[in-house]
């Protein structure tokens, strides 16, 4: 049977199908490696390149994909840093651009989880169902999208919300030598926000430290039931440099995230002496002229363009903020150093952890007269500024007399009146780690030792007047806190009524009297659940810096 096909059939039924053929073509730039060491690549062909751009490598042997970020655009070739580790990469073998500029998740899908520099989870809980990605680096909004610094960021900690008070939007340093309690700081602030209103989203960015002190943070995190607002961006010292580099850019866009929809967030960055020291690494890798210390010349700028991004912003752009608490490092106690003065002169404040305190026993170890909160005090609860305003003047010259009533033995009596009230308020200051403190209980302590209640109360004695006094007033007299909190301020009738009430416990104390009285755990709601308990004691000890 012969076959009946024309050619001329044929022909319209192809170029029928070659005129309803759609598939897009799909163009890719292609370069090609022509040097690669200490996880820097350089790629020859990639004209089109963007700085900041991924970069898609030959993946690995299981068949994960290997990522790069481009750091130097030059005449002839680009400079890529590898996220990974690049055994198995070699020269001649080709480079694909993504056509993206770094990004990470963003959104209340990374809320709880911990997750590396790129956003990827480490936590074992399955990938991240996000719906949104920012970029890594952004520009900070100017100055007519902000508006000055007006609501407090409550750490829980008497002496910061006393005499040195964070706002939020505000970028506040904890500065000192290791050791001292900088990181022990930034938990019990985030511990403090569980209650916060309006809600307060945490990230907390480890740069640069050990695995096993990060998996420390987390749990402190998971007993004390912090994880259900934080999320913990991871970049250990085990970690590339490049990682290491962009960690605190990716914590910052995922903390944008929820300032833009009017949300508040605070984020935590521990710390950028690690943090310019992975930049330095990689700046002399790719061949950038050092400078001082041989950090490369715009090493101010890697700070001041990340934490410039911390704000509040106005109230067209529904109020959200951004607080912003950086961690530097000193060495033996140098603050005129070159990434500290950087730092200082970024922020709007600093708080100075000395170890002359912490190992006096003074924690957390604050040195109040060098440290200042530039535009907290606007932020500053009106209760808080009312009982707390002499606070810092009579600590000052507490510290003064102190220094010279050593060389003498014969003081007039106003002398030793200071002396007394200033070691009292020493005294009161000091604080438990993991334990941090409503305000208008910090208000009830400070009024009670600024007002001279604890002036004829031995030294030995006044932590134990403070941890009894407390449950003492909830069961007793829980109008005093409740007014507190409510009002945001010490009425003259709060006043009389916080004086008569310290001064019946203060008769019950000091006749021995009072440890029989206080209220019991079903009495009163407010005390600590039993978990936070026996997660107090399974942390608790001498873990008052995780830094090493």
């Amino acid at each position: 049977m012969s076959s009946s096909l024309r050619p001329e059939e044929v022909a319209s039924v192809i170029q029928k199908q070659l005129q309803s053929f759609t598939e897009p073509l799909k163009l890719e730039s292609e370069g090609t490696i022509l040097q690669i060491g200490d996880g820097i690549a350089r790629i020859y062909g990639l004209e089109q390149a963007m700085m900041g751009e991924l970069l898609e490598f030959p993946p690995q042997s299981s068949g994960d994909p290997v990522y790069g970020i481009v750091l130097n655009l030059e005449e002839d070739n680009v400079a890529a840093a590898l996220f990974s580790r690049s055994q198995h990469i070699r020269e001649g073998d080709a480079v694909k651009r993504t056509g993206r500029i770094a990004e990470v998740p963003v959104g209340t899908a990374v809320v709880g989880r911990v997750v590396n520099a790129v956003g990827q989870p480490l936590d074992g809980k399955g990938p991240i169902a996000y719906e949104e990605t920012h970029p890594i680096e952004r520009i900070a909004p100017g100055v007519t999208k902000r508006q000055p610094v007006k609501e407090p960021l409550q750490t829980g900690l008497k002496s910061i919300d006393s005499m040195t008070p964070i706002g939020r939007g505000q970028r506040e340093l904890v500065i000192g030598d290791r050791q001292t309690g900088k990181t022990a700081l930034l938990v019990d602030t985030i511990l403090n926000q569980k209650d916060a209103d309006p809600p307060v989203h945490c990230i907390y960015v480890a740069v640069g430290q050990k695995q096993s002190t990060v998996a420390q943070v987390i749990k402190v995190f998971e007993d004390f039931g912090a994880m259900g607002y934080t999320t913990v961006v991871s970049a250990t010292a085990s970690d590339p440099a490049p990682m290491q580099y962009i960690a605190p850019y990716a914590g910052c866009a995922m903390g944008e995230y929820f300032a833009e929809n009017g949300q508040h967030a605070a984020i935590f960055y521990d710390d950028l002496s690690k943090h310019a020291v992975a930049y330095r690494e990689l700046s002399l890798l790719i061949r950038r002229p050092p400078g001082r210390e041989a950090y490369p010349g715009d090493v101010f700028y890697l700070h001041s363009r990340l934490l410039e991004r911390a704000l509040k912003y106005s109230d067209e752009l529904k109020g959200g903020s951004l607080t912003a608490m950086p961690v530097i490092e000193t060495q033996a106690g140098d603050v005129s150093a070159y990434i500290p003065t950087n730092v200082i002169s970024i922020t709007d404040g600093q708080i100075y952890l000395e170890s002359d305190l912490f190992y006096a026993g003074f924690r957390p170890a604050i040195n109040v007269g060098l440290s200042v909160s530039r535009v907290g005090g606007k932020a500053q609860t009106k209760m808080m500024k009312e009982v707390a305003g002499r606070l810092r003047i009579d600590l000052a010259q507490y510290r003064e007399l102190a220094s010279f009533a050593q060389f003498g033995s014969d003081l007039d009596k106003a002398t030793i009146a200071r002396l007394t009230r200033g070691e009292r308020l020493t005294e009161v200051l000091k604080q438990p780690q993991y334990s941090p403190m409503p305000v208008e209980e910090q208000v009830a302590v400070i009024f009670v030792a600024v007002r001279g209640f604890l002036d004829d109360i031995e030294l030995k004695d006044v932590k134990a007047f403070e941890t009894q006094f407390l449950p003492w007033l909830r069961g007793n007299y829980p109008q005093i806190l409740h007014t507190l909190k409510q009002t945001k301020a010490v009425s003259d009738e709060t006043s009389e009524l916080l004086e008569k009430a310290v001064g019946e416990f203060k008769s019950a104390f000091v006749a021995g009297e009072t440890s029989s009285e206080l209220p019991t755990t079903e009495d009163k709601e407010e005390t600590e659940l039993p978990e936070q308990t026996v997660a107090k004691e399974e942390t608790a000890g001498e873990l008052h810096d995780l830094n090493d």
